[in-house]
This record gives structure tokens, sequence and C-alpha cells, in this order.
């Protein structure tokens, strides 16, 4: 049941991902706009969900399964953030590779630090 879970939330991310990280970047060429979209994104759902959970226990293990483990698991996409920002690099966009690395990595962390200010905001705690 648990990976039927998971699979099923998966489906869910990952055409979510497709759809809105194609959104993200349309009229954008060098630069992985969509992929950096759906990180931050993805990161602050993660953090408002877990931290909503932890702080109140709003969510059962089975919705745990389905969304942060299958819905963001799949939404949330940092194996492509590697690989483009090294195909950056490589093709010598050094100021589009740093800006990526430097973008994702920072606003990634002030998305589950957002989230769990809105979790201890909606919370009460």
């Amino acid at each position: 049941m648990d990976l039927l879970l998971i699979g099923m939330g998966g489906f869910i991310g990952a055409a979510a991902r497709y759809l809105i990280a194609g959104w993200l970047q349309d009229g954008f060429t060098s630069f992985p706009a969509g992929t950096l979209g759906v990180n931050v994104a993805g990161s602050f759902l993660l953090g408002l969900f877990m931290y909503l959970g932890d702080l109140r226990g709003f969510f059962t293990e089975e919705q745990r399964l389905f969304f942060a483990i299958g819905v963001l698991g799949a939404f949330t996409t940092m194996s492509t953030f590697s690989y483009e920002s090294l195909r950056l690099f490589e093709q010598g966009e050094t100021l589009l590779f740093t800006a990526n690395v430097l973008g994702t990595v920072g606003l990634t962390l002030l998305g589950v630090y957002l989230g769990r200010a809105a979790a201890i905001i909606i919370g009460g705690a």
C-alpha cells in the first residue's frame, strides 16, 4: 500500500513539474528558470507540510508518504538542477552557472524557512 501511495503521488508530482517548469521556462533560453522555480516552490511546500506535521500532527503517515515523498519527491528536481548547472559550467556560462547554483541553494533554503514560518502561523505555535 505504501508503494502505491508514493507512486500515485509521484505521478502527480512529475506531471506538475513538467507543466509548471515548462510554463516558467517560457521566454528563457539559457537560464534554467523552470527548474529553479519548481525547486523553490517544492521546498516551500515541503517545509510547510513537514513543519505542520511536526508542530501539530496534522498529517497521517499515509498522507506524508503520498505528499512529501510521492508528490514533492517527483516535483522537485535537484538531479536536473545538477545536470543543468554542470552543462552551464561546461559551456563556459560561468555567470549563469553561479547564478543558478547560488539562486537554487539560497532560494530553496528560504522556501523551507518560509514554509516553516507559514506552518507556525497556521498552526498557532
